[in-house]
């Protein structure tokens, strides 16, 4: 397979600033859903009615993603099918393979996720088939590939071979596995599971409503999740918990914790890891990621990072009254169980796809255009002016 290669660039692209939006469609209804639901007064989160709290502590992912498919937690023979079939579905083609060898050794693990989804869309001889049993396909097909991408994207970045899926590993432990080609520890398998248990599904935030806003259009689903990766590539959605390690790397120790704060506060800069949307107490994804923090941290032997994490929670609540948000305490179980900043925003897609594909088939089983309108602020009854007579003091 040739391979083209496209000039790498560190310029960002000019962008003319936009006038500030007035809502951002904070707290417009797009449609109902029985996936899940936010109590934001409460830090209430909730998966087809089951607390979020509950289920990582009992539950693996796969059950989860089961759940949000098929509205029930499985039966025991139920939810060995279902792993049996993800299982299946793990290995990438040879064709995929080399798409990521030809892909820039620089590209970002995000960007190589987006090109390598979309691609799957191209191989799927089946990907006009919008009948449920399709969408089913392609949803377990997404949930198996996607950390399969990353793990064999990771090991091509630095110049190993790819590794197959274990078929007796689940999607934890498989991506530990082929993503570091060690066996993986029990803990950090029960852990990475909890993590991608509390991500699965968030109602409809930014990447979410991406996903449906294409799939209404009766797009494919390939398509509708490359959209959602995009969305989630940003750094106010997904890229969060990145800013969280970078800032903790740059403090250094706990006793530099309140002087960083303060100094932060002191030149309005946002802090990452503090703030929610929709939240107005402690998010409960928050919550259960500390204490996952405290035990990863602990098995690991070293603290460091969760006793920072903490020391900042406390600084900017005795400062702002801010609550963390899940990219607070995210940032230091991923950081401690080894997995590299650029990866963060990527394990998150390994689990948020789940909920995608969800979405998905929740809108096409109802499907209705998505079209908003725009509330138009700018001149009226501006008159043409030929080119000849035009100013070249125009502001683009």
């Amino acid at each position: 397979m040739a391979c083209y290669h496209m000039p790498m660039t560190n310029q960002a692209p000019t962008i003319a600033p936009a006038a500030p939006s007035q809502t951002g469609l904070r707290g417009a209804v797009v449609g109902d859903t029985r996936l899940s639901s936010i109590n934001g007064e409460q830090g209430e989160l909730i998966y087809r009615g089951i607390d979020i709290r509950e289920l990582a502590v009992a539950s693996t992912f796969e059950e989860v993603a089961y759940l949000l498919w098929f509205g029930a937690l499985p039966t025991a023979d139920r939810l060995a099918d279902f792993r049996a079939q993800l299982n299946r579905r793990r290995a990438l083609s040879e064709s995929l393979l080399s798409l990521l060898r030809c892909l820039p050794a620089k590209g970002t693990p995000m960007d190589v996720l987006r090109t390598a989804v979309s691609a799957l869309g191209v191989v799927d001889s089946h990907v006009t088939d919008m009948s449920r049993d399709a969408q089913m396909e392609k949803a377990m097909t997404l949930t198996a590939s996607v950390p399969s991408i990353l793990a064999a994207y990771h090991r091509i970045s630095q110049g190993l071979e790819p590794l197959p899926p274990d078929p007796q590993l689940n999607t934890a432990a498989n991506f530990l596995h082929m993503f570091t080609g060690d066996t993986p520890d029990a803990n950090a398998v029960r852990v990475l599971d909890a993590a991608l248990i509390l991500h699965a599904d968030h109602g409809m935030n930014a990447s979410t409503f991406a996903a449906i806003v294409t799939a209404a259009t009766l797009s494919d689903m390939y398509s509708a999740i490359t959209s959602a990766i995009g969305t989630l590539k940003g750094s106010l959605h997904g890229g969060a918990n990145e800013g969280v390690i970078l800032n903790l790397l740059d403090i250094g120790s706990v006793e530099n914790v309140d002087r960083w704060v303060e100094r932060k506060l002191a030149t309005h800069e946002k802090i990452m890891g503090f703030g929610h949307a929709v939240y107005k107490a402690y998010d409960p994804r928050a919550a259960e990621l500390k204490r996952i923090a405290k035990e990863v941290g602990a098995a690991a032997g070293t603290t460091k990072w969760i006793e920072m994490t903490e020391r900042m929670e406390q600084s900017v609540w005795q400062r702002k009254q801010l609550y963390p948000n899940v990219d607070l305490y995210s940032a230091s179980v991923y950081h401690t169980l080894g997995i590299p900043t650029q990866y963060f925003t990527p394990v998150f897609a390994i689990s948020r796809v789940a909920g995608w594909c969800a979405h998905c088939m929740e809108q096409y089983a109802d499907n209705k255009l998505i079209r908003p309108r725009a509330n138009y602020v700018g001149p009226r009854g501006v008159a043409y002016v030929p080119i000849d007579q035009r100013s070249e003091d125009i502001n683009l």
